[in-house]
């Protein structure tokens, strides 16, 4: 299989590059910094392999139009989309909004038409997504069929997901990652919750009731493969758990995989001063995803429950 992924130089997208490489697949990254990523081409953890062919970095500006890098997409198997400015490393002013907004909308605007004008299209386009789509929802639980929220965030997964779409066709079809809260203990949410617990200081936020949906790193790689490999797969697919757990039940988990008490809570004003409006949409709303989708598809986690995830990422 002939793969490009633009955003593969992400801690996500290296660790699908990765496994296709592992495969014996063709992989292009789609990057801004071709000269930057070098870690790609060599796997490590439980993808690591000693024969896999190179990765090929091809340089592109995605400003919404097409340039020379969209001869990469001419008879492609699969385009996945992973590009996208990151959510969570700065706070939300005005033109941090309109930044995380466009680096979306343009990246996915030239992948779509580099499809749609596309000699040979791909046969699938996998675009990233997240269950911010789905706003704050309490302990309702949520599949793929649940509606949209109407905060910052979920808007912007909705518009993200509304322009993806448009590189459907009788040719291609399109399956929309809503990704959780993936972890991962050298990058990510799991990366920086551990410096408070290593410090004995960790514990849940604010009240701990809020569902956080979230998944092994594996599985999420996993589950991506599978979407390709499965033609019936389109449209939205919740890449969560089949277990969310409460923010409380996750510290607690955290702190006994850790031998470390989980049991100095950080107030909800705390978090919202110190990190204004995406203290909400990224510690604070409740969102008790289920992936429905890939369960009836028949895909097979894992790592279906907290305790097994976090003991093998951090054994």
């Amino acid at each position: 299989m002939h793969t490009v992924i633009a955003g593969g130089s992400g801690f996500l997208g290296r660790a699908l590059a990765a496994a296709l490489l592992a495969a014996g697949h063709r992989v292009q990254i789609l990057t801004r910094r071709p000269s930057r990523p070098a870690a790609t081409t060599q796997p490590a953890g439980p993808l690591a392999t000693t024969t896999h062919r190179p990765v090929e970095f091809v340089s592109w500006t995605p400003d919404g139009g097409l340039g020379p890098w969209a001869t990469s997409c001419a008879g492609a198997d699969a385009v996945i989309n992973l590009a996208g400015e990151s959510i969570g490393t700065a706070r939300w002013t005005p033109a941090r909004k309109a930044q995380l907004v466009e680096s979306r909308m343009r990246a996915t605007r030239s992948l779509v038409r580099c499809i749609r004008e596309a000699d040979q299209r791909p046969t699938t386009f996998v675009s990233a997504s997240a269950i911010g789509f789905y706003g704050n929802r309490g302990d309702e639980t949520l599949t793929e069929d649940a509606g949209a929220g109407t905060d910052f965030l979920a808007n912007l997964a909705a518009s993200w997901e509304e322009e993806a779409l448009l590189a459907r066709s009788d040719t291609t079809r399109v399956v929309l990652l809503r990704t959780g809260i993936v972890l991962d203990p050298n990058e990510g949410a799991l990366q920086k919750m551990l410096l408070p617990f290593t410090f004995f200081a960790g514990g849940p936020f604010s009240s701990g009731r809020q569902y956080m949906s979230w998944i092994h790193r594996d599985d999420w790689v996993s589950l991506v493969r599978w979407a390709l490999d499965t033609p019936d797969v389109r449209g939205p697919l919740n890449l969560t758990a089949p277990h969310p757990v409460t923010n409380a039940e996750f510290a607690h988990s955290l702190g006994r995989t850790l031998r470390r008490p989980a049991v100095m809570p950080a107030p909800a004003f705390a978090l919202k001063l110190a990190l204004g409006e995406m203290a909400g949409p990224l510690l604070l709303f409740s969102q008790r995803v289920v992936p429905e989708r890939a369960l009836k598809g028949g895909f097979r986690f894992a790592f279906e429950t907290i305790d097994a995830a976090l003991g093998d990422l951090l054994a």
